[in-house]
């Protein structure tokens, strides 16, 4: 995960849209106020369809990838609908940024809309001198595996030294000699906008460090791929904030990461000179595939839009002994076992009135999945299609699925011990083990969500859609 929730393995081991007004760049103080706003097919898992998929992440390192969405006839796309924050920033670059030595925490999502990483337009422009570079989970090209420490290095293309910030529990946060010399550090990478994907809370470390170093913060914003107006799950409790949760905010979120960054200062403290080059064009009912932009799986395991929206809730099965599809070319979109009765468990998930999916069974073979679970093993499953992108709670699926996996297969089922870190707390899993009923298990998750929703309401950069088309199934 970033995501990548693949950190929560690490973890156990080592245990440990009003849209932006034209191209003005948000500012923020560490002030507790708002901070000033400018600007069906079933899975196969056959090896040949994962080694397409590989390749393609492989290609995208170098190369634009296809539109998130479908096209046809190969013809040249259309101009973005939606402006990066990177673009925006290429286009006119805030003046107490001119001249200024920048450090960059990026990775493959990072790209501005002519194609070229943000390392090499960073690195070309005459406004700024790019001095070093700052490689998150998964490395500076997305193609290190799970649970596999990134290296500290030198950039073959611009030269420039390559400082990991995922290099275990004790390298996940620049240290004073990396920002030494440097003006300002700047983040731009692509989030999926589900609290366990990691690539945000190396932004949140990055701004602690950058505060007590003097040195301000820059975040090269981007859209929240799943939208920006649901708010869904439960949020962590004090006792259990970890590298796939450092703040307390709910599963599903509803952020960029730019907001993110604003509540991090305004809310929690982070006293950090904040800038925010916000995205023009995006509002917050738009998914990713409404933006014109191209979708570049952020990590390895989130090869699709489709895979995203289910996330925030099947992510949660990690904590399980069931898969969740990694090792396929549908992760996180289908979960099941060897010995799972899927016809019954898709049953007993209908029969909760989910709204906005689609809940089939299906069958899969996992190729040397990073999680290591059913490597060449038929796993029998169900799988998840969103209907209705509006009325979709993919967290209260994500815990039906386990509920009604536990209930069937009492002898079978077990938790791996991330559980915990997963959900938040304790609750889930006691009140799984308890059989408590679907409702009770998610009782006081909307309050809570609603809650967080209150309290980022001054941070937000982007407007909900006042009206317009119905967003797209």
């Amino acid at each position: 995960m970033a995501n990548c929730t693949d950190a929560h393995q690490k973890e156990q081991r080592d245990s440990a849209r009003r849209a932006p007004a034209g191209r003005d760049a948000t500012r923020a103080s560490a002030a507790r106020r708002a901070p000033d706003c400018g600007t069906s097919e079933a899975a196969c898992g056959f090896p040949a369809r994962v080694v397409a998929l590989l390749a393609a992440l492989l290609l995208g390192a170098c190369a634009p990838d296809a539109p998130a969405a479908a096209g046809g006839g190969g013809a040249e796309p259309p101009p973005p609908a939606v402006r990066a924050g990177v673009d925006v920033f290429l286009g006119s670059v805030p003046d107490a940024l001119r001249g200024a030595r920048l450090g960059l925490i990026t990775n493959h999502t990072g790209r501005a809309a002519d194609g070229r990483s943000t390392v090499d337009a960073l690195h070309a422009l005459a406004d700024v001198e790019l001095a070093a570079l700052f490689a998150p989970e998964h490395g500076l090209r997305g193609d290190v595996a799970l649970d596999s420490l990134v290296r500290d290095g030198v950039d073959p293309t611009t030269g420039l030294p390559t400082h990991t910030l995922y290099g275990g529990a004790e390298r996940r946060k620049p240290t004073p000699a990396m920002l030494a010399g440097l003006d300002a550090l700047v983040f731009d990478i692509q989030d999926i906008g589900a609290r366990p994907y990691t690539y945000v809370w190396t932004m949140a470390l990055a701004m602690e460090a950058a505060a007590d170093a003097g040195v301000a913060f820059v975040v090269l914003d981007r859209p929240n791929p799943i939208g920006g107006e649901l708010v869904q799950g439960p949020t962590q409790d004090a006792g259990h904030l970890s590298f796939v949760g450092l703040h307390p905010i709910p599963m599903r979120h509803g952020l960029t990461p730019g907001e993110l960054a604003r509540y991090l200062v305004g809310e929690r403290g982070v006293a950090v000179d904040l800038t925010v080059v916000g995205v023009e064009g995006w509002r917050r009912d738009r998914w990713f595939d409404e933006t014109g932009l191209r979708w570049r799986p952020p990590s390895p395991n989130m090869p699709t839009l489709e895979s995203a929206a289910h996330y925030p809730g099947t992510v949660l099965l990690e904590g399980t002994n069931l898969s969740v599809g990694r090792g396929t070319d549908a992760a996180f979109q289908q979960i099941g076992a060897p010995w799972l009765d899927a016809e019954r468990l898709a049953e007993t998930a209908r029969g909760h009135g989910l709204a906005g999916v689609r809940i089939d069974t299906t069958s899969f073979v996992p190729d040397a999945p990073q999680d290591g679970k059913y490597d060449g093993e038929r796993v029998r499953g169900v799988r998840l299609t969103v209907t209705d992108r509006a009325a979709y709670d993919p967290v209260r699926t994500g815990a039906a699925l386990i509920a009604g996996a536990r209930a069937l297969h009492p002898d079978r089922f077990a938790w791996t011990g991330t559980i915990d870190r997963l959900a938040g707390s304790s609750a889930l899993r006691e009140g799984v083990d308890a059989g408590l009923p679907l409702e009770e298990l998610t009782a006081g998750w909307e309050t809570t969500a609603e809650a967080f929703r209150a309290s980022a309401a001054p941070y937000l950069l982007y407007a909900a859609a006042a009206s317009g088309p119905p967003a797209r199934p």
